[in-house]
């Protein structure tokens, strides 16, 4: 049984993809959360101690690892990995190009 499936190409970016107001904002939220979550994990805090550390209450804490970042700010996080002892670095790069359409030619 075969069925015939359709895909669609994404753009790199799933919040642009879902419909998201602002996906490079979204974006650069996800990869703090990631670090900050990453960092949590590695020093094995609890949320009351990384949130004494990161200056912040301890259900503000349960928000970010869960990923529930609406009321975050990109500063207010960068200063949650500051005041966990770690620099954040910018990197500016070119876009990569969109491949050219592939030209058919008179055989």
């Amino acid at each position: 049984m075969s069925k015939d499936m359709t895909f669609e190409v994404g753009s790199g970016n799933v919040f642009a993809d879902l419909g998201f107001d602002n996906p490079e904002e979204e974006l650069l939220k996800a990869k703090l959360v990631r670090e900050i979550r990453a960092i949590i994990k590695r020093r094995r805090l609890t949320q009351a101690k990384a949130a004494d550390l990161m200056g912040v209450k301890q259900p503000d804490v349960s928000a970010i690892v869960t990923g529930r970042t609406a009321k975050f700010t990109l500063d207010r996080l960068a200063r949650c990995i500051d005041r966990l002892g770690y620099e954040i670095d910018v990197v500016f790069r070119h876009k990569a190009r969109k491949p050219s359409r592939p030209t058919q030619e008179a055989a």
